[in-house]
């Protein structure tokens, strides 16, 4: 298992908008074999003393943060699938992302310990 985490700050009114281009973005992880992704639209994100989620991305006022993990099998078929999309083009033209992609947050993590979903035999 392999973890590509992303932190975004996405206008609020444009949340419907984000979805749409979520949605496009994750049938095409999909078809590159991503396991999993969860988009998730901030409920709670407390301002911190030193950092915090908003800090991190520069977030103005009326921004949401926006945190996805993707699930890939390993970091071997992330990296293929990254240097194939771009060698098909599907990541470039199509819709422009509905918020500042220069302020997206990135980073890809090896698992130490897992715990839920089908780690332990359980669903």
């Amino acid at each position: 298992m392999y973890v590509c985490g992303l932190v975004i700050p996405v206008p609020a009114e444009r949340r419907g908008d984000y979805l749409k281009w979520a949605e496009a973005g994750a049938r095409i992880f999909k078809a590159y074999g991503c396991l999993e992704i969860v988009e998730s639209w901030e409920d709670f994100v407390p301002d911190g003393k030193h950092t915090d989620f908003r800090k991190a991305v520069a977030a103005e006022p009326g921004e949401k943060i926006v945190f996805i993990w993707q699930i890939w099998p390993d970091r071997e078929t992330f990296q293929a699938a990254e240097a194939k999309m771009h060698e098909d083009t599907v990541l470039e033209g199509g819709d422009q992302p509905p918020f500042d992609a220069r302020r997206l947050i990135l980073g890809c993590f090896q698992p130490v310990a897992v715990m839920g979903r089908g780690t332990d035999g359980s669903s």
